[in-house]
This record gives C-alpha cells, structure tokens and sequence, in this order.
C-alpha cells in the first residue's frame, strides 16, 4: 500500500519487453474494477489508486497477484516516430564519457544508439516523459554521481538500461549523448504529451559532432 488509497504492484524479474506487456494486460484487468479511480503504469510496475481504502488489501494483493499469474501478454501497437538526432557537441557532452564506460569509440555508440527501434513502456518522472525499452545492453551506463544542473528539453540520453529524451529542462542525471528538437509535453496539445504507451521511437543521426 501506498498512503491508503493506493497499492502499487511491481513485477519481478527484469526489465523485459514481456514483463512489460504483462503490466499491460494487468492494467487492462484492473480497469474493470469498480473500486478504481486511476491507473498509472510504471516501468514493470503499475499503481492503483482506489475510490476508498479497500477494506481487505491483502484480497487485493491476492488478486493482482492472480492476474498477473494467468494473463497473457498485451501486445500494444502504437504509432511510429522518427526522430533526427544531433549527435555530441556541447548537448551530447556526456558521449565520450558513455563511449568510455562501453570501452567503445563514440561513432560506435552512435551505430548502436540509432540500430535498434525503442518502445514507449511509460510515461511518467516528468511531464510526457517516456521510458524507452530497447537499447543495446553494450552502451548501458549508469546515470551520473552528480547531475546535469539545467540539461536542456529534448536531450537525447542514456541512463542505465534504459534510453530517453528529456521532457523538461533542468537538473538531470541521464548521460546526455546528443540533441532531438521536438516538443515532447505541450498543454495546449490534445493530448499534451506526444508519445504514448506502445509507441514506437526510431533515431537517426541528423549530424554528428565529435
């Protein structure tokens, strides 16, 4: 339980593209229930917040817990994206430093940074945000000890296993390897965020300054 109007599930195992469309399908599941107010998916977690404190939370524990015992993948086809990057320079700054950590030259975290599609299994931590599975485990870095004070919106970056590009500027501990223009939360927008759960992201190079 979180507070007394929320539960949060957390699936075990690791962060998986199948773990993943389980929390799909449990977040479909639950949209059934008459007792819940809200749905937010995580990443392999998903919070339910109630219309009241359940009476009986290990009930529905046990349920959540059945659910995501028996249901089958969902599978979510979203809309594609195709995003030009500005590789290095000074908004990719931490390149050479991801580059290192994979004992690799930049050029070649670049090739494998736009190889592979993403898909958004998330939207949250900051407004349209979007937590991107899909990044080739050989350019995974941790995120930094200290962080970026002011990263700007639309930083491409790595944090971890996971890859993103920054919704709003400000104090951010992704490893920052490049620069996308594109406005990823607008609230005059409808929807205010523009990707969503199931999309799909391609990058592209649309220059490279090393």
């Amino acid at each position: 339980m979180i507070g007394t109007r929320a539960m949060l599930f957390e699936a075990p195992g690791a962060f998986t593209m199948a773990s993943q469309r389980r929390i799909w399908a449990l977040m479909q599941a639950a949209q059934d229930r008459p007792d819940v107010a809200e749905l937010i998916p995580g990443v392999t977690n998903l919070m339910l917040v109630f219309t009241h404190p359940p009476h009986d939370p290990e009930q529905v524990a046990g349920w959540l817990r059945h659910q995501w015992a028996t249901l089958p993948e969902r599978h979510i086809r979203g809309r594609l994206f195709e995003v030009g990057v500005r590789y290095g320079g000074t908004l990719g700054e931490d390149l050479a430093a991801v580059a290192e950590h994979a004992n690799l030259s930049p050029r070649e975290v670049i090739a494998l940074h736009h190889g592979n599609d993403y898909t958004v299994c998330a939207i949250g931590s900051a407004p349209g945000f979007g937590y991107l599975h899909g990044l080739d485990p050989r350019i995974a870095t941790p995120r930094k000890a200290v962080p970026s004070l002011n990263m700007p919106a639309g930083t491409v970056t790595i944090g971890g296993m996971q890859a993103g590009i920054s919704a709003l500027t400000g104090p951010n501990g992704w490893n920052s390897i490049g620069y996308a223009e594109l406005s990823l939360f607008d609230p005059q927008r409808d929807p205010p965020s523009l990707f969503a759960i199931g999309d799909r992201i391609r990058f592209y190079p649309e220059s490279i300054d090393l």
